[in-house]
């Protein structure tokens, strides 16, 4: 990483506000490719995504509407969002809607609590009314076709899988890059997924406006729709990435 790019993280990782959390970032060896801002999206084969996004309406927590959303993701540079409620899914319906009507990529998930801790997942109607382990909710959503990945697996909320990691089956990945998971906690992740070759995921965990895009995953190809991003993810060839002012960079490195 170059000494221009070490002072911008010296600026931007900071202090949040609103977690008290310092933006999560492991600073060497970090990346193999650059993707400009400016680069024309016409055409191009690959897509940066923000997979873990909440918006206000069921996600209570959250400050963002779908609109926001939208206007934070393309100031950023991000070719697609996806909207991952706290354990409801009463967003699709309307996020399918706006999606169309501006032109612009939203898929639908859910972030679901498990016993064993957080699962952003794709491909269900319908989740548990209630927490179950991890491994049973992993292999319900894969018997429906869904996918699943361990969100932040070593926030220190004891939100995350930790080293479960190891012996859960059927994940699609690890969330080693969360904008709202300070750098130790995503280094731990980041150390975890090269250990046993996990496919590594970078996404916001957005909240907030400002945080939308922080952090992404880089696709490979086009992805239209989300049985597009179910496939992709479950080719295991996506990576994780991070936002910088002259485009997004895709983690690659050695602690």
């Amino acid at each position: 990483m170059s000494e221009k790019q070490i002072n911008f993280f010296d600026k931007y990782l900071k202090i949040d506000r609103n977690y008290k959390l310092i933006f999560s970032l492991t600073i060497s060896k970090m990346s193999d490719i650059l993707i400009r801002n400016n680069d024309t999206r016409q055409g191009r084969k690959y897509m940066f995504i923000d997979l873990h996004i909440h918006e206000k309406t069921f996600s209570l927590d959250s400050k963002i509407s779908l609109q926001d959303i939208v206007n934070a993701a393309k100031e950023r540079g991000l070719d697609a969002v996806c909207i991952t409620d706290h354990d409801h899914l009463g967003i699709r319906e309307e996020a399918h809607r706006f999606s169309k009507e501006i032109g612009y990529p939203i898929f639908v998930g859910v972030e679901y609590y498990s016993l064993d801790g957080d699962l952003v997942t794709f491909g269900v109607n319908a989740i548990p009314d209630t927490r179950i382990p991890a491994q049973e909710y992993i292999n319900y959503v894969t018997s429906q076709g869904g996918v699943c990945y361990s969100a932040h697996p070593y926030r220190n909320n004891k939100r995350g899988l930790e080293n479960k990691l190891a012996t859960i089956t059927g994940l699609v990945g690890a969330e080693v890059l969360n904008a709202n998971t300070c750098r130790e906690e995503n280094n731990q992740a980041i150390e975890m997924a090269q250990k046993l070759g996990m496919q590594q995921i970078g996404a916001s965990d957005a909240h907030f406006y400002d945080r939308v895009g922080f952090y992404a995953t880089y696709f490979p190809q086009q992805i239209k729709s989300e049985e597009d991003l179910i496939k992709a993810l479950k080719e295991g060839k996506c990576k994780a990435a991070y936002w910088t002012p002259n485009g997004y960079q895709i983690l690659h490195g050695n602690l």
